[in-house]
């Protein structure tokens, strides 16, 4: 367990930063939180990129990789009616840390910023290489987008993920991405819809095409899915016309090794074959993409098409973690997240080797009365030392 002095400071971080409303595009005050405390114990330097997020930076006084701690300071709204403990305030209760995003995920922001200051300052700065560590935004819209231009300032060697764990070792994850279909047709009055194409006719064809796609299936991370989301019709409401447009989004997980053209190449093909039959079919293909305002005033954009990653577990740089976590007496399963984390950018585009150790459990993320164990959060912070002895030796 770490020492009373450090679980008052990664207590006193959480606290601060969870404070902070951080909703996507609004997370300034968050970043100016986590700038400030990084500064005053002792990182070299503390920079706000162009979207907002926040990089922190300690040099070994030798030369050696440099490893970046990643994880995101924007939250998801809150419904306040819903808490029974105020989102903002850091309440403890039973043992717990309650607020909005104490377990996605600024508790283990504050975990690795802790750990960091207090492995450089062990050692008198004498560990071969660099310690990066990011507050990240707009995560929750788009992962790793923003996690690009951390990457490309950082040029890590490797990268571990903060995303919940319980303090478990994940070496991969499926991908995501939403892909758009659009049907064309030819408006109509509904009282005579012979002289009009119904273009949500052409997408329930075009559903039930899409749905009888097999999808592959991975012996680690499971099966690739095509799930329906959401179908829009215009004109809406639709009175007494017959519909000329209809959109249909569809949440796609991906496997390792899936490409954005090897993901809409099926789809493309089963719809060609109904357009062949039926020259009123029209439609359209293609991944959806997002745009957000940042709260330096910058635009994010990106395409929403986030690749899966995997490591194996017999990789050098895993084994090395796991030593030292069992030197510690941790005693960490090795397995893989089941949603779509920043790693799709670091590992999944940029072949950064990555790993996510993080505090809390999945199903905490988006809850009505978010909270963290303060068991979990000291236990982390201890994981992230025993990282940093063993990449940065």
């Amino acid at each position: 367990m770490i020492a009373k002095e450090m679980q008052e400071e990664v207590l006193a971080l959480a606290r601060a930063l969870v404070a902070q409303s951080s909703v996507s595009g609004q997370e300034g005050g968050a970043a100016e939180v986590l700038r400030r405390d990084l500064l005053s114990h002792g990182f070299d330097r503390a920079e706000i990129d162009r979207y907002g997020s926040v990089v922190g930076y300690l040099k070994g006084k030798r030369p050696g990789p440099r490893v970046l701690f990643d994880g995101h300071i924007d939250t998801v709204p809150v419904v306040r009616k819903n808490w029974t403990h105020d989102p903002y305030a850091g309440e403890i209760e039973n043992g717990r840390l309650y607020g909005r995003g104490t377990s996605d995920m600024k508790g283990a922001v504050a975990a690795f910023a802790v750990a960091a200051c207090h492995f450089a300052a062990a050692c008198g700065r004498e560990f071969a290489g660099e310690i990066a560590v990011a507050g990240v935004v707009h995560e929750e819209c788009f992962e790793g987008v923003a996690a690009r231009a951390i990457s490309a300032a950082v040029k890590p060697d490797v990268v571990i993920i903060g995303e919940a764990s319980e303090c478990n070792v994940k070496i991969g994850q499926r991908g995501r991405a939403e892909i758009v279909v659009e049907t064309f047709g030819v408006p109509a009055h509904s009282a005579n819809p012979e002289k009009g194409v119904n273009a949500v006719y052409a997408m329930c064809r075009a559903v039930e095409a899409i749905r009888s796609l097999p999808m592959e299936e991975h012996p680690v991370l499971g099966k690739g899915i095509l799930e329906l989301t959401d179908i829009k019709s215009a004109p809406n409401p639709g009175a007494s016309v017959v519909p000329a447009y209809c959109r249909a989004t569809f949440d796609r997980r991906l496997l390792v090794g899936e490409t954005r053209e090897s993901v809409l190449a099926p789809i493309q093909g089963y719809l060609d074959l109904l357009a062949a039959e039926d020259p009123t079919f029209r439609y359209q293909v293609s991944y959806a993409v997002g745009e957000e305002r940042c709260y330096t005033g910058r635009t994010i954009r990106g395409t929403r098409f986030f690749p899966g990653w995997l490591y194996d577990e017999s990789e050098p740089f895993v084994q090395s973690v796991l030593r030292e976590l069992r030197a510690i007496g941790q005693t960490p399963r090795v397995t893989q997240y089941s949603f779509c984390t920043n790693g799709s950018h670091y590992a999944g585009e940029a072949g950064i080797p990555t790993l996510g150790i993080g505090p809390s459990r999945e199903d905490l993320a988006h809850t009505d009365d978010e909270y963290i164990e303060l068991s979990e959060l000291y236990k982390v912070t201890e994981s992230y030392g025993a990282v940093l002895r063993a990449l940065l030796k």
